[in-house]
């Protein structure tokens, strides 16, 4: 689902027709670009980087001014140049490489129930809700007076390796900080650039959301305990972050005009030197390659530091090689549905009752009235026809050659007093709003429902509101948005990681954009809306990696990413593996969904982990035949320079394959290194499964630790011969603790290689 309210749909289309259309660029007209410089080559005469940068563009004519100087996430800056003087800045000393800046694409009272989290036991009372983290939301901003971002209840001393600040601006006081909201910055260079605009005029000057996304995000991650929240009656209870004692920094990089690549970097390099814990952004860039991607290379200089990037995956799903975020060294989420259904009642002049789907946001009276069911209007494919013939009446609408949104806005125009929708589509349940009174069910309660209106006369229908119910539904599924796998920028690691609650998610929101339409004409506004999209299932993450770097601070980054995929459940709420939600449910893959559904209680004692140290990552892309100045642009140092260990077996808490066609047996080989983070002697056992005729071995199949943090090597085999092109076969691996305290699972996926690498020849 689209990630904005639908009131800003002129948004997302911004920001699909623009994003990364060919330029065509004469010698005299300017593009930012960002450029990375090796720092070693800066003369002792300079006191600064940003001097020595500035110095580099003097001999240009028409001297241009640096946007940002960048020195935490890459070294180097972003500035607008000519052809001409990008030309010449190529020669200055130093200089690596130049890119244009590119456009980004923007991709809760119950979901923290369906992860299991509580206060009795598990990550929340052992890591303390994650009191005195600080979580960085890269976002569209933020609605400071929310409720959700109050302190009550926060520590109010700030973390002693606090760097950030609150930064005033455009109808946002730095005042409004607190000791829930500690940081507040704005990026908006990147964006006056393109437009040559004043930010005061394009309301671009400050750190406030006039978007929406932002708000949502950052409440889901770490948002105060809020009681009574709901969505017009939906989904009541008591609104709270997954880390609900984490502090927030806001970095704005989002604009509702557009979003930049440079102004994301200037971000993301800002959070790194404030010293933030997490990292949670919910945006990314489309078939950027690493080197170019500033999510990739902010990320690596956050990796080197401890600090764990949480991203999303995108929403270009069902089909494979949409994902965005493919990045090795960071956390990748997909979104999932939940089990909650947010519906109606309807009651038939008999007394039948009908549960349905519906989110009409007004406790509407739809009572007694007359049911009207004709072959000619309920199609419902004409708002004329409609209000002729129903108009004062509840109308069925069952036709399989018009879609459901089509039919809502027929009845939306015609005036009808209510509607009744006949549709098996399993991604009603993935919607946001209900324009019209009216209710969604399934195929089979509609012959129901049509037999009593044509056979009774004067039949009649009642429709109650603003229901929140659990089940009967199969949950999780993986949503039919959420992108999938294999990742275009480096198909040898699966992506997604995992998958998170990101289907009609509950969270903040801001009075300035309207959360729901009753008609054609009347728009309400809402503290809290439901959202769906994988912007909504990384906060979820976040959320969690902040209470594990609360409960185990001395992990890696890389640790926290692999106990959050190995502990991941493949299964859903009735025991069967999960599926796809879709027109045709079937049985995710690991390009869907990853290892499974995130678990945070078992996360936070995983048994074995998957650890990976920057130079592992720099082997992997050495193996992938990127240059040193590719290289360099990621890393920022000479002290990775060395490719005589390049491999595309990183030590990853999974395991992907190529196959080339169904005639050829593929056989692989990987190989890893699992460190035991239990305590006391421990024994593990090899257990595999598979699905689709693939044979999986391990060798040793068992590994004995006698002390924590002891290390052990294995060799995974992987032997296939598909039945037929373009299939996905896939497996897991499962170390099992004697004692069955600890499974340590890992996903085991072989891909067609014309789908894996076709993406990146597109590149």
């Amino acid at each position: 689902m689209n990630l904005f309210c639908s009131s800003h749909i002129n948004i997302i289309i911004i920001l699909s027709i623009w994003s990364f259309l060919p330029v065509l660029c004469l010698c005299n007209s300017k593009a930012t670009y960002i450029v990375h410089m090796d720092k070693s080559h800066m003369p002792k005469v300079f006191t600064s980087y940003h001097n020595w940068y500035s110095s580099t563009l003097i001999d240009s004519a028409a001297t241009p001014s640096i946007l940002y100087s960048y020195d935490n996430a890459l070294h180097g800056f972003s500035v607008s140049l000519s052809q001409e003087q990008l030309e010449t800045l190529k020669q200055t000393p130093g200089f690596i490489s130049a890119y244009r800046d590119r456009e980004t694409t923007l991709d809760t009272t119950q979901s923290y129930t369906f992860l299991s989290l509580n206060h009795s036991h598990g990550l929340w009372p052992a890591s303390n809700y994650a009191q005195n983290v600080v979580v960085g939301v890269i976002d569209s901003g933020i609605w400071p007076e929310s409720e959700s971002f109050k302190d009550h209840g926060m520590e109010t001393q700030t973390p002693p390796k606090w760097k950030g600040k609150c930064e005033g601006g455009q109808n946002f006081d730095s005042s409004l900080c607190n000791s829930k909201l500690i940081g507040a910055t704005y990026f908006n260079k990147g964006l006056l650039a393109a437009h040559q605009a004043d930010a005061t005029k394009i309301g671009a000057d400050s750190v406030r959301d006039t978007v929406g996304h932002g708000t949502h995000t950052a409440s889901t991650v770490a948002g105060n305990y809020v009681n009574g929240a709901s969505y017009f009656g939906y989904a009541k209870g008591t609104a709270r972050g997954i880390a609900p004692r984490a502090k927030i920094a806001v970095y704005k990089v989002a604009w509702a005009q557009e979003v930049y690549a440079s102004d994301i970097l200037a971000g993301l390099d800002k959070a790194i030197a404030d010293g933030v814990d997490v990292i949670s952004i919910s945006m990314g860039l489309n078939m950027a390659p690493l080197y170019e991607d500033p999510v990739a290379i902010a990320a690596f200089s956050a990796m080197e530091k401890g600090v764990v990037v949480s991203a999303s995956a995108g929403n270009a799903g069902p089909l494979l090689g949409t994902l965005h975020n493919g990045i090795p060294w960071v956390l990748t989420v997909g979104a999932s549905n939940t089990e909650r259904v947010f519906g109606g009642t309807l009651i038939l002049g008999n007394g039948k009752r009908f549960s349905g789907w519906t989110l009409f946001p007004a406790s509407a009276t739809v009572n007694g009235l007359p049911l009207v069911y004709h072959k000619n209007v309920s199609a419902c494919d004409s708002s004329q026809l409609l209000s002729r013939v129903a108009r004062g009446g509840v109308v069925i609408c069952d036709s399989a050659d018009v879609n459901l949104n089509e039919q809502m806005e027929h009845v939306t125009l015609s005036g009808v007093y209510g509607a009744v929708f006949i549709s098996s589509d399993p991604k009603v349940f993935e919607r946001r709003k209900m324009t019209c009174p009216g209710l969604v069910i399934s195929p089979r309660d509609g012959e129901n429902v049509i037999k009593y209106a044509r056979g009774t006369p004067r039949a009649s229908a009642t429709i109650k509101f603003q229901e929140t119910y659990l089940g009967p539904k199969r949950a999780p599924t993986v949503a039919s948005y959420s992108s999938r796998g294999p990742s275009s920028e480096c198909p040898w690691v699966l992506k997604p990681d995992v998958v998170a609650p990101g289907s009609s998610i509950l969270a903040a929101w801001i009075p300035d954009v309207p959360a729901a339409r009753i008609g054609p004409n009347v728009v309400l506004n809402t503290e809290y809306n439901l959202m769906s999209g994988t912007s909504m299932a990384c906060p979820h993450a976040s959320g969690v990696v902040a209470l594990l770097k609360n409960a185990h601070p001395e992990w890696s980054a890389s640790a926290i990413r692999s106990a959050l995929t190995t502990t991941a459940n493949p299964l859903d709420n009735t025991g069967k593996p999960i599926e796809e939600s879709g027109d045709w449910p079937q049985r995710a893959s690991p390009l869907a969904m990853g290892a499974g559904l995130i678990d945070p209680n078992r996360a936070l004692d995983p048994g074995l982990i998957y650890d990976a140290s920057p130079q592992d990552y720099v082997n992997l892309l050495c193996a992938m035949n990127l240059t040193q100045a590719q290289i360099m642009a990621i890393t920022r140092s000479k002290a990775y320079s060395n490719c005589s260990r390049a491999s595309y077996d990183l030590n990853y808490p999974s395991f992907v394959a190529f196959y080339a066609d169904k005639s050829v047996k593929v056989e692989t080989k990987f190989r890893r290194i699992v460190t035991y983070v239990g305590d006391g002697p421990a024994v593990y056992t090899a257990r595999v499964s598979s699905y689709n005729g693939t044979a999986i071995s391990v060798s040793p199949n068992r590994l004995v630790f006698k002390n924590k943090h002891e290390k052990r090597k294995f060799t995974l085999s992987f032997k296939s011969q598909m039945d037929k092109d373009y299939d996905v076969a896939f497996g897991s691996l499962q170390w099992v603790e004697e004692t069955g305290r600890h499974l340590v699972r890992s996903p085991v996926v072989l891909v067609p290689r014309n789908v894996a690498f076709n993406f990146q020849t597109r590149i």
